[in-house]
């Protein structure tokens, strides 16, 4: 088969991690870990995972934790950093000794810079970050949160549901039906339909949004100088890829990250928002995949003499 389903890695402080692994066989061309945004989940990536795969290169994609099928972290420990830990866990797990590509949305992007910061760049081929720079529009990053920490006691129905993701993207088509929604929503015991994340995810980033202005400005600059600090690290090609409406990552944030990461390249996916892939998945893997055509191949690593 080339698709195997709930691999589980174990990640920082015992959590488990719940990941779709397209596998190929021995190749010289990179492995590719994919990581979803804030409140999603492996199966937004699923179109993407299978165009990738069937160009010729391993793929990855798990659950970040309090995320889809993996678990919730007891302490509510989900700050970038062990984000990140979880991030080199299943590199080391499904890559070992070769380099991989991690293509990172929102805060997979944070989670990606994170791990530039307490790990060596070289354990990384390539790097993607989708609608994400180390310093974002504050007003678009109070949006994100907003949306993710509204409605607690979830919805009566998948209807209900789908007409405030609607609201949040008008600009995107409507699907047919709500049939997809149980992929990032599960219904409880009572019947009512709820999140597939883990509140205790939201409430630290609700301490940095709804802060009084000044200390708000302050805490979201100190996070930006850390994310700046992980992307002068990158010494592997990189790529940003920028939702052209969106309100999180502007031209001038977009400037400021190819100016940490001057041998970086950016591409602007026209008619899309901050959710890129979901908004224009064609455009958006076309973009991934010819940055991944540029990326030199990846010798095997050789094996140790026989004894």
């Amino acid at each position: 088969m080339s698709f195997r389903q709930s691999n589980i890695v174990t990640g920082h402080h015992g959590v488990t991690l719940v990941a779709d692994l397209y596998p190929q066989p021995s190749t010289e061309k990179t492995s590719v870990i994919l990581l979803h945004g804030g409140g999603q989940n492996r199966h937004a990536w699923a179109e993407t995972a299978r165009t990738i795969h069937a160009a010729g290169h391993h793929v990855v994609a798990y659950d970040t934790r309090g995320h889809g099928d993996s678990s919730w972290d007891p302490a509510g420990r989900y700050d970038t950093e062990d984000l990140a830990y979880d991030l080199l866990a299943v590199r080391e797990r499904y890559c070992g000794r070769r380099p991989a590509v991690a293509v990172g949305a929102s805060i997979g992007g944070m989670t990606i810079l994170t791990a530039h910061r307490i790990a060596p760049p070289r354990l990384w081929a390539g790097v993607v970050l989708v609608d994400v720079t180390p310093r974002m529009e504050l007003d678009g990053a109070r949006r994100v949160v907003q949306f993710m920490s509204a409605h607690p006691d979830g919805f009566a129905n998948l209807h209900d549901a789908g007409d405030v993701i609607a609201a949040y993207n008008p600009h995107r088509p409507r699907p047919d039906t709500v049939d997809g929604l149980t992929k990032v929503l599960r219904q409880r015991d009572d019947g009512r339909w709820v999140w597939r994340w883990d509140p205790a995810f939201i409430t630290s980033k609700l301490d940095v949004m709804h802060a009084d202005p000044a200390n708000s400005a302050h805490r979201f600059q100190q996070m930006a100088d850390q994310l700046l600090d992980g992307a002068r690290r990158i010494t592997a090609p990189a790529l940003l890829v920028r939702g052209a409406m969106s309100d999180l990552v502007s031209r001038e944030t977009a400037d400021e990250f190819l100016t940490a990461v001057p041998h970086a390249e950016a591409v602007d996916v026209s008619d899309t928002g901050h959710m890129v892939a979901g908004d224009d998945n064609d455009a958006f893997t076309t973009a991934v995949l010819a940055f991944l055509d540029r990326i030199p191949p990846i010798p095997q690593p050789r094996q140790g003499p026989a004894r």
